[in-house]
């Protein structure tokens, strides 16, 4: 080879190599570090014959959640307990099939609208949408098939300081009744700070309401109930309902109630009181009104003193729908063949207001043409020795 072609030999390998350096310097910068994984497996076919993902999210704590693509579902919540011992805070099933039958949002994303709207009608403009009476005359969760009843479609992320997974949807307009083609994408991210963090985005062709969230039943340890559960939350109003538990329209003081949890207190110490909100409930099931200040801030907090775990919950929203379980009968046979009974979970719901579409009183969930929904909540894990 003559000294002219050896040299643009040499000349044509450095330019190749620089290539592959920075090719793979930015897959670096990409890439979350070796602590932080994803991993997409199939996990069975809906009827339809559709194949649904699940999405394993992993720390390197062992913190790992999963998630499927049935439902937007979040199917387990891994976290250590005070002497490192891994076990599931959440309940649901062990297989696609759980979640294919009749189950109360056992992790699902709901929506459009989640919690209930009066006598399932609203009004935008002067016009009237009528939605489904799913829950006796009013409208609860987006229907009979709400959100998490739909296939998503999910994709992986690996950002450097999170691995999750994104998932979206578009709801037909018309679908359950409500107006316009609602493009919805839900966001779940896992960081090495035990923080699971839940993105919501939506936009609407129509004027529309929203209102997304996440209905986990959480259970920190292995008591069959969640009555000796510590909880707090940063509220000093809640929302008093009917016997349908449709809110009144007023902002009621925490001051003096079983409702105040202002200052941690066990979920059980007030949850049979004599008390007419209590009763209507069977319990606690009700939205919680936050305390100063907008933007992501902690709202909520649940310590388990068996386990030692503590979940904290930070949102954007307005506002919190704290339930006890009080549905749960027996009925249902969960993970590992554990039965699901009366006040064995508790889910905090962060959340604008129930019935909002028709209490004018209440922060607007309306959604118009050229806006985007957008909304975050944090749950973060964690161990008190």
């Amino acid at each position: 080879m003559s000294f002219k072609n050896l040299l643009n030999a040499l000349l044509i390998a450095t330019a190749a190599l620089s290539v592959a350096c920075t090719e793979d310097q930015q897959g670096q910068q990409d890439a979350p570090t070796d602590s932080l994984s994803v991993t997409v497996t199939e996990w069975g076919q809906t009827e339809a014959g559709e194949t649904v993902h699940l999405f394993t999210l992993k720390n390197e704590n062992g913190v790992e959640a999963r998630v499927i693509e049935y439902g937007a579902t979040l199917t387990a919540f891994i976290a250590p307990d005070r002497n490192g011992n891994m076990a599931d805070i959440t309940l649901g099933f062990d297989s696609l099939s759980g979640y294919l039958g009749q189950h109360p949002y056992f992790g699902s994303t709901v929506g459009r609208y989640g919690n209930r709207i009066a006598n399932a009608q609203f009004s935008i403009d002067g016009e009237t949408y009528t939605l489904a009476a799913n829950n006796g005359k009013n409208h609860l969760h987006g229907g009979v098939e709400g959100f998490g009843r739909r296939m998503w479609k999910g994709s992986e992320i690996n950002r450097e300081d999170a691995v999750g997974v994104e998932l979206s949807y578009t709801s037909a307009d018309g679908e359950e009744g409500y107006p316009g083609k609602l493009e919805v994408v839900t966001r779940f991210l896992l960081n090495n700070d035990n923080e699971l963090r839940l993105e919501y985005e939506a936009t609407s062709d129509k004027k529309t309401v929203c209102n997304l969230t996440n209905h986990a039943y959480f259970n920190l340890g292995d008591s069959p109930d969640i009555l000796n559960h510590e909880l707090m939350i940063a509220a000093d109003g809640f929302t008093p309902v009917d016997e349908g538990l449709i809110p009144l329209g007023e902002i009621r003081s925490v001051e003096g109630t079983p409702f105040d949890f202002r200052a941690a207190m066990p979920v059980g110490a007030r949850i049979n009181a004599e008390d007419e909100q209590i009763k209507f409930g069977g319990g606690y099931d009700h939205n919680f009104v936050f305390s100063g200040g907008d933007g992501l801030q902690k709202r909520a907090e649940v310590y388990d003193p068996s386990s030692g775990r503590v979940l904290e919950i930070s949102t954007e929203e307005p506002g919190v729908q704290f339930y006890t379980g009080n549905f749960l009968n027996g009925t249902l046979t969960g993970k590992n063949g554990k039965v699901y009974g009366y006040r064995s979970a508790l889910c905090l719901e962060t959340q604008h207001f129930p019935d909002s579409p028709n209490q004018p009183s209440f922060p607007t969930t309306l959604l118009s043409p050229g806006e985007t929904y957008q909304t975050v909540t944090v749950w973060k894990v964690s161990v008190r020795k």
